[in-house]
């Protein structure tokens, strides 16, 4: 037994035990993050941050696409700009971390670390838009913000956190509401495609919005606890910031009007989507699209045919197609058996194993992530055969959160139905909703879950309200909710 067999990889906590502490066991033991000294904060180690790395490059050539530009804008906010935006104030209030020091002297007016960006972009936007000929403005930035959490949870709700947010200025009502609905539907693809999570598109009611907009609208994916997490937001600000900041253009018919704003995001909260949606008792599954290491060969050594083994996984490296993110553990000291628990643990959706009966059968065994299959390849397969693999594994786990999330939706038709099977089956509720404030926060006060959308295309559908009875309630999606 090596010197490192003692560390052998540990088993998490069960999800049907603990799933919350499932969740803390696999960040913490996958080295995607580590706890900072300050309450609520995280270190984003290099194996956690390679996904994010991942996520942003194939999302930002999505938004890119679109005619969206990056910039940067300040970290710090003057407490008068954020508090230009009444309901926007309001709604932040309780999150906002200031400054009230700058080295030994008291600053004449404390400085907001930002929480979101709509203040400090509003008022350099009131100074760069004149004429009709500087709209659209299409702009984005990669950053971090901070929002003073009481509960936090990593990556899923933290004091500090990464994140992108588009910020757009038009001409039209009619251009603001298309940019605000394209831009959820790039996330849509984005999660859907790439992080192979299903999301349910749709509009968040007036209790749920984010403040200060005139709608937001939301793509909300099912955990495999049952419990929903808002994937992503695109907010119609209307022209609330507008008139808070002055952002007026001369428009053609040589009129000066007051401009119409979008903003959107999607943050670091996804990489705790991909864990729960996922994940499992063995760890992580990892997204092909994502993950940091596509494919690990694992060398299975015997004294006398070290080196020969050695030499073809090296070969196997030169052999992959470039675009692959591969790596050889060739790590002395661990067993072939330690090294394929942690790359399970690790979510590495492929393993190539190399051994000397491989190499005398002329290939290499081939063991799937997502499903726990393994199949022989023949070298002069490797190279095409891989590229299918990690293509159907991808499909596979979309296919899997989906047909999971299917069999997890129930349409309710009474409040004492809804309230039993939330606590029997959990998951999402369909169900008709008046849309009276009184009765939405009924809901949430008896049972704690929410209205997380009124999805896109079930328009036409209604019914009596779940909690009144009242006729005439639109098709809504309930929840608990992270």
């Amino acid at each position: 037994m090596g010197n490192n067999e003692k560390e052998f990889v540990k088993e998490v906590t069960p999800q049907n035990v603990d799933f919350s502490q499932w969740y803390l066991d696999l960040v913490l033991k996958t080295e995607l993050m580590d706890y900072a000294p300050v309450k609520g904060c995280m270190a984003i180690r290099p194996y956690g941050y390679a996904i994010w790395e991942n996520m942003q490059h194939l999302l930002d050539k999505r938004i890119k696409a679109t005619g969206h530009k990056n910039a940067y804008f300040p970290v710090f906010i003057p407490q008068s700009l954020l508090e230009k935006e009444a309901e926007h104030v309001e709604g932040f209030a309780p999150e906002v971390a200031l400054v009230t020091r700058g080295g030994n002297e008291k600053l004449a007016e404390p400085l907001v670390i930002r929480p979101t960006s709509e203040a400090i972009i509003c008022s350099m936007y009131a100074k760069w838009i004149q004429s009709w000929r500087d709209l659209p403005l299409l702009i984005n930035q990669w950053c971090n913000v901070v929002r003073w959490e009481k509960n936090t949870r990593p990556f899923l709700r933290t004091s500090e956190f990464l994140w992108q947010e588009g910020h757009t200025v038009h001409s039209t009502a009619e251009e603001a509401e298309e940019e605000a609905r394209k831009m959820l539907d790039v996330y849509k693809d984005f999660v859907e495609n790439e992080l192979a999570v299903p999301v349910i598109s749709g509009a968040k009611t007036e209790r749920e919005k984010f403040a200060g907009a005139l709608r937001t609208y939301t793509i909300e994916a099912l955990m495999a606890d049952g419990k929903a997490l808002q994937a992503g937001t695109s907010h119609n600000l209307g022209q609330h910031f507008a008139k808070g900041f002055e952002i007026t253009f001369l428009d053609k018919d040589k009129q000066l009007k007051y401009a119409w704003q979008t903003s959107w995001g999607v943050s670091t909260r996804l990489i705790g989507a991909i864990i729960m949606v996922h994940g499992d008792d063995r760890g992580l599954k990892l997204p092909p699209r994502v993950a940091p290491v596509q494919v690990v060969v694992v060398p299975i050594i015997t004294k006398k045919k070290r080196e020969e083994v050695l030499r073809r996984c090296r070969e196997l490296l030169g052999e992959l197609p470039a675009e692959v993110r591969v790596e050889l553990d060739d790590r002395e000291g661990y067993s072939a058996g330690w090294k394929f628990n942690e790359w399970e643990m690790k979510g590495v959706p492929l393993r190539l194993e190399v051994g000397p009966r491989d190499i005398e059968a002329g290939g290499a065994s081939a063991v799937r992530r997502d499903n726990g299959e393994k199949s022989f390849i023949r070298s002069e397969d490797i190279p095409g055969k891989i590229q299918v693999l990690l293509k159907d594994i991808q499909d596979n786990l979309f296919r899997q959160a989906l047909e999971f999330r299917e069999s997890n939706t129930h349409r309710v038709n009474s409040y004492e139905e809804f309230q039993q099977l939330l606590e029997e089956k959990k998951g999402l509720f369909q169900a008709f909703w008046c849309g009276d404030l009184h009765c939405e926060e009924e809901i949430k006060n008896d049972t704690k879950a929410t209205i997380r959308c009124i999805p896109f295309g079930k328009e036409d559908e209604n019914g009596p309200c779940l909690y009144c009875g009242r006729e005439g309630g639109k098709m809504v999606y309930l929840a608990r909710s992270y």
